[in-house]
């Protein structure tokens, strides 16, 4: 739809104005140029006045600017006369010329101002830029200075209310764990809220620890509405939920969201990086999914370390079907992938999402084992190597790796993708990040070294267990 432009009108009245004040100064300057008298009027005092009339009648120096050159020329040709500082009995024929063509300039400019105002403006049609998370912001965010005890607002024994307290218990277990292993540092606590009454979150952040450079574990509880094209970045069913949901195009989804998702970056490049995120997701208050996994990153390898930490895994996934661990395994493997580099991130672990196809019960159990299971997957292998001697050489390495863990969180995974552009804490969402990284042009690892060894592991997916 078109219209008119705020501003137009007046725009055109001003451009008016100001084509009839060049036409007057058009005349009042060349008849200056002819009539002055003596020993009052010099010729650039005649025509300097006129940039203070249009000034203000434009609203800025734009078109005074266009022609000051006319000024320039007629200040450089009185100075440069040998007569001026006499009286002018009558301006000579140069200054009448230029002050002539300096009125002239005035009332050009005023008319062209004048016909491109006239002209509208198209508006953007309402199709462009139309980008679907621009409708979809979550809204502001205020800290709390104190941790509240519950964050929903659901009854105590519904499953949004239950899934909270089993991610709150995990979230406290793996700091005590962490702060165990590390023997210095504490993780600082705190408390976000949206300012729109859809939930919030508590952040739990380590820096600058014995064993860890950077540690955090997240919760957030979250909940309002999204576009349709917004829930592709939450499920890859998205279209099958949005079919059984029986909504119009232009019909939003009603959402709520408890996850509890972790990053741990160890100093010593022979302590790998552990992560996991668990979380459940409801769309429409009656289609709801469990997701989560686990995986490990190191920047060297110990063939022992991921038998140790798959096995915990495959432990646990075989506990609730025989199938869970080689097809949470691979999901992990291709989920991780960083597909510009033709690479993983790491070593894998297990990944899974829209997992609904059995009892919600069994589900909800099988998120908590996997949760409370990541101390016993992951702190024997930092205990093992947190007192390793290593080299600057090798430390370099592994900021070159986290350089690619950051390159994969930032372009592919998608919590950070729907974190960004859904308008959530800044702070929580970058927390995956390291503190230190390193890019080096072409970069490529030593024949037949440790770091060549790893990274042909990060190129070619292998079974552990």
């Amino acid at each position: 739809m078109y219209g008119s432009i705020p501003g137009q009108h007046k725009d055109s009245s001003k451009a008016s104005l100001a084509a009839a004040c060049g036409i007057a100064a058009l005349v009042v300057v060349a008849a200056v140029g002819f009539t002055a008298q003596p020993s009052t009027l010099y010729a650039s005092t005649a025509v300097r006045p006129a940039t203070q009339v249009v000034t203000p009648v434009l609203g800025s120096r734009n078109v005074v600017r266009a022609v000051e050159p006319v000024f320039a020329a007629l200040t450089e040709y009185e100075t440069a006369s040998p007569t001026r500082n006499a009286p002018l009995t009558q301006a000579s024929s140069w200054t009448s010329l230029v002050t002539f063509a300096a009125g002239c300039a005035f009332a050009v400019a005023g008319l062209a101002i004048h016909r491109r105002a006239a002209a509208p403006a198209p508006t953007p049609s309402p199709n462009v830029d139309a980008d679907p998370w621009a409708m979809f912001a979550l809204g502001g965010v205020k800290d709390l200075h104190v941790i509240p005890p519950v964050i929903g607002k659901d009854p105590e024994n519904s499953m949004r209310r239950r899934m909270e307290a089993m991610l709150r218990k995990g979230q406290d277990h793996v700091c005590a764990a962490i702060e165990k292993s590390d023997g210095k540092a504490k993780f600082h606590a705190d408390a976000w809220m949206r300012e729109d009454g859809g939930g919030g979150g508590i952040s739990k952040v380590m820096a600058d620890g014995a064993v860890w450079e950077k540690a955090g574990v997240n919760l957030s509880v979250v909940w309002g509405s999204m576009p349709q094209a917004a829930l592709a970045a939450a499920t890859e069913r998205a279209p099958e939920y949005i079919k059984q949901m029986n909504l119009k195009p232009e019909d939003k989804v009603p959402f709520f969201v408890a996850g509890l998702s972790c990053v741990m970056h160890p100093k010593n490049p022979f302590c790998p990086t552990m992560h996991f995120n668990y979380r459940m997701f409801e769309i429409n208050g009656n289609i709801r999914w469990f997701a989560g996994g686990t995986d490990i990153t190191p920047s060297y390898l110990d063939e022992a370390d991921m038998q140790h930490f798959h096995g915990t895994y495959k432990k646990i996934c075989d506990k609730y079907d025989p199938y869970f661990y080689e097809e949470f395994k691979k999901w992990a493997d291709e989920y991780f992938l960083i597909k510009h580099r033709g690479e993983t991130r790491g070593l894998g672990g297990i990944f899974f999402d829209d997992l609904n196809d059995r009892d919600e019960e069994t589900l909800f159990k099988f998120a908590e084992e996997c949760l409370m299971a990541v101390p016993e997957a992951y702190v024997p292998i930092i205990e093992k190597h947190k007192h390793d001697s290593f080299t600057p050489e090798q430390k370099r390495w592994q900021l070159i790796r986290r350089g690619r863990y950051t390159e994969f969180n930032l372009v592919y995974d998608r919590g950070t993708i729907f974190g960004l552009k859904a308008g959530g804490r800044i702070e929580s969402i970058l927390m995956t990040l390291p503190e230190t990284a390193c890019w080096e042009y072409d970069h490529h690892p030593a024949p037949g070294s440790e770091e060549e060894r790893i990274t042909k592991a990060f190129q070619h997916p292998r079974s552990w267990v």
